[in-house]
């Protein structure tokens, strides 16, 4: 039987989603493993809704849609409501606490809630709660090692943001400690 592993990232458009999947496919990739990445997003873009589905497995990949997510990360509201139900039984969902009020009653799935946008405040990580929640993902499923993920980061880090990969490392870090 194939390890696959399939995760759906979902918020409003600017909050990182799609480049949070990208750093996600990478690490697969570095890893040498089958990836698909499939962004979907809102005619709106920024403050639209977004989402991605990412696969990683040891074989070929016959669909890059994900139906029924291991892991589920939800970075709001709507997109906590949509994707809730379809996360597979034993599955992980990873919420944005300070964004997701809301609640399941699904007792066959794991909900851990991270205040991923207050930490980015209060860390002076302005901007990546979604790396945050990201570290916290890594470290409930072991997805990808620090070190791979760092060499995901900095494929997916444009050149011009660069000083910014240490700001991303450090979030990663504080999300594997939540």
């Amino acid at each position: 039987m194939a390890n696959t592993f399939n995760m759906v990232i979902a918020g409003f458009g600017g909050q990182g989603v799609l480049f949070t999947g990208k750093v996600v496919a990478y690490a697969g990739l570095i890893d040498g493993k089958e990836v698909s990445w499939l962004p979907s997003y809102g005619p709106e873009m920024r403050g639209g809704t977004a989402n991605c589905s990412v696969c990683i497995s040891d074989e070929p990949i016959g669909s890059p849609l994900v139906t029924q997510p291991d892991v589920l990360v939800a970075m709001n509201g709507p997109s906590f409501d949509k994707f809730i139900d379809s996360v597979a039984p034993g599955g992980k969902v990873i919420v944005d606490a300070s964004l997701v009020p809301n609640e399941t009653t699904r007792t066959d799935i794991e909900v851990f809630r991270v205040p991923a946008s207050q930490l980015s405040q209060d860390e002076h990580l302005e901007g990546i709660a979604n790396i945050i929640l990201l570290g916290k993902v890594i470290g409930e499923t072991g997805i990808a090692s620090m070190e791979t993920v760092e060499k995901a980061l900095e494929k997916c880090v444009p050149p011009k943001k660069a000083h910014l990969l240490e700001h991303n490392i450090r979030a990663i870090k504080l999300g594997m400690s939540k």
